[in-house]
């Protein structure tokens, strides 16, 4: 009996933990999507620039 509430309480941890990861990656999509539908074109440039320029690559 033990062990079948481990394993039970392992499953739900897993279910709990994949329920997590997709909404996760759902609210990651959805934020893409919506910058990316929206967002001026001169915004993807002045994002990509800063960025080259953070890790310092040269761009220029």
């Amino acid at each position: 009996m033990t062990t079948m509430t481990k394993t039970a309480t392992l499953e739900a941890t897993k279910s709990d933990a994949n329920i997590l990861a997709f909404g996760a990656a759902a609210l990651t999509g959805v934020f893409l999507i919506f910058f990316a539908g929206f967002a001026q074109a001169t915004v993807f440039h002045d994002t990509a620039h800063d960025a080259r320029h953070a890790i310092a690559f040269p761009c220029h």
